[in-house]
């Protein structure tokens, strides 16, 4: 089985240049992120929500998560779906995403 010539850290590490205008924090450690699959053929998806249903930024956030990742060496495809469910909620902020937002 081959290796894909992208890993899923760096798609992270990717998300984490990836900002919803209106908040400080990106869609990463914002939890904003549901899940990452990288192909063996480095095809890259993922699936993505936004913090309130019908966020007019929401086909912004997905062009940029889109490019960020496509920009990273050995990327042959990427996906990006937006889905409302489960919807977002403060829980899915991770530990790095609370601290710059200043919250516990």
């Amino acid at each position: 089985m081959a290796e894909p010539a992208v890993s899923k850290d760096q798609v992270i590490e990717a998300l984490r240049e990836v900002y919803d205008p209106e908040i400080p924090v990106n869609v990463y450690d914002l939890g904003l992120v549901y899940e990452i699959t990288v192909s063996e053929d480095s095809k890259v998806y993922v699936q993505m929500t936004l913090t309130a249903p019908g966020c007019g930024m929401g086909p912004y956030i997905a062009q940029q998560a889109e490019w960020r990742i496509a920009e990273l060496d050995g990327v042959e495809d990427v996906e990006v779906e937006m889905v409302t469910e489960p919807p977002w909620t403060p829980d899915n902020i991770t530990p790095a995403g609370k601290e710059l937002l200043g919250i516990s």
